[in-house]
């Protein structure tokens, strides 16, 4: 009874996933480069998805941050809803006017239609009189 004996990978090197779209993942290194008498460092490859800021931070300065950008949200709409009433106050200030401008052309033209019915009826009756009768 000869048993065949398989060898446990200690590393991801004999491993493989079996997914054709899963990659092989590799070390992180940095990766140097020269160019005109500067030396730039590029940022490693990073395994992990998450953005770096993400994985640095501590959940204290994250919720800092973020309940920091909901005060300036709220600000911000305090602000525009502050703007938008001022708006609808200068729009019903110019409507009021508006109608105001319309009661008085309209008096006028019946002020100026009632004269004329007035004198017409002046004329109509001094028509009537014994004078111009005789």
């Amino acid at each position: 009874m000869d048993a065949q004996v398989v060898s446990l990978a200690s590393s991801s090197n004999g491993r493989l996933s079996g997914k054709s779209w899963k990659t092989q993942k590799s070390a992180t290194v940095y990766v140097l480069h020269y160019f005109s008498k500067h030396l730039l460092t590029f940022p490693r490859p990073r395994r992990s998805r998450l953005p770096q800021g993400v994985k640095t931070k501590s959940w204290d300065d994250r919720m800092r941050k973020t309940q920091q950008a909901l005060a300036i949200k709220k600000l911000e709409a305090e602000l525009k809803e502050e703007k938008q009433v001022e708006i609808q106050r200068r729009r019903q200030i110019t409507q009021e006017r508006k109608k105001a401008a319309e009661e008085r052309q309209r008096l006028e033209e019946d002020k100026a239609k009632m004269g004329a019915r007035k004198a017409a009826r002046l004329r109509r009756k001094a028509g009537r009189t014994k004078k111009i009768n005789g």
